[in-house]
């Protein structure tokens, strides 16, 4: 199977040559093809299947000849406000990855949470050649795509702390929150607890890369570049973790707002309530079937319409300065 007019058979020759180099990027290959590979080179044959097997986590796994790893690149989208309440902002492309002494073959599958784009593989490519290209061997190949990866991680938390910040500000607005604010925040729950699962494990990959020394022509100079980006792993969990808290906050603030509300126009409805009861009483008491003083006469009615309107006024101030109206 040729991959850009190379065939997979050439990539053992390739290897051979201790000045060479080699990468091969297969975009969701068949079980054939990949197993062909796998022969070609001696892959573990269950890492070949966990490089093709739905719903994987990240992970890193070492073997005699080789280590293998997956991990998640995470992209967001731009937020729309016409998007339905349950719309995820985040968009998950797989790739695992087998590190050789002098090669990467590197499986990436279609994208997820409905990816309408792929990973970015030639931002791998040019972060390669930033850090010297072949001069630092498969090392700074590996560093280029998980250092892409993390980046994309930071990326993707950003997007998701302005999200709540969005709906933290919202939640106070004068006219009160849109519709579907409790359905918005669960999908952001959602995508935290996606990301989540992406991010942590990225600290035991990018451990385990940066202790095993498979290619003996990695530089001395890479490791400083692996320990900032090991830091840049540790920074985008502890990120996470705030932002859990913060969407948690906001989730139990609306339910709290809520309440408040439901309380405030309860109690301007009983005051309103109160205020109406007065009137209803007074003529209610003067439509008895029975005599009393101003029956039939004008007084009555004046009688009647006073005590109505000073009672009313009285219990519409006493109600405002309590703030019940």
């Amino acid at each position: 199977m040729p991959v850009d007019g190379f065939a997979f058979s050439d990539i053992s020759d390739c290897l051979a040559d201790e000045d060479t180099l080699v990468w091969a990027d297969i975009f969701d290959p068949d079980h054939e093809a990949l197993a062909e590979l796998a022969d070609e080179l001696g892959l573990n044959m269950w890492a070949v299947e966990d490089a093709v097997a739905p719903k994987e986590r990240t992970k890193t796994s070492v073997y005699q000849t080789h280590t293998f790893f997956t991990v998640y690149a995470v992209d967001a989208r731009e937020p729309d406000a016409d998007a339905p309440p349950d719309t995820s902002l985040l968009m998950k492309h797989r790739i695992s990855a087998f590190v050789l002494p002098r090669g990467l073959i590197t499986v990436r599958l279609p994208g997820l949470n409905g990816a309408a784009t792929e990973f970015d593989i030639g931002a791998v490519s040019r972060r390669f050649d930033e850090l010297g290209g072949q001069r630092h061997g498969v090392g700074a190949l590996v560093h280029g795509l998980l250092d892409v990866v993390v980046d994309g991680h930071f990326e993707a938390v950003e997007a998701l702390d302005d999200a709540i910040d969005a709906l933290e500000d919202e939640l106070f607005t004068d006219g009160g929150p849109r519709r579907g604010l409790q359905r918005r925040t669960f999908q952001l729950r959602k995508d935290l607890v996606e990301l989540r699962r992406a991010v942590l494990p990225m600290r035991e990959v990018v451990s385990t890369i940066q202790h095993r020394r498979l290619d003996t022509s990695t530089s001395p100079d890479l490791d400083p570049l692996y320990a900032d980006l090991y830091d840049h792993v540790l920074r985008a969990s502890e990120w996470t973790e705030s932002l859990r808290d913060m969407v948690t906050t906001v989730f139990e603030t609306n339910l709290s707002l809520q309440d408040a509300r439901l309380n405030t126009v309860m109690k301007k409805l009983s005051g309103w309530a109160a205020i109406i009861a007065v009137p209803t009483a007074i003529t209610g008491f003067y439509g008895q079937n029975v005599l009393y003083p101003g029956i039939d006469s004008f007084f009555g009615f004046i009688a009647s319409t006073a005590l109505i309107v000073v009672l009313v006024i009285l219990l519409y101030v006493m109600f405002k300065r309590r703030d019940w109206l």
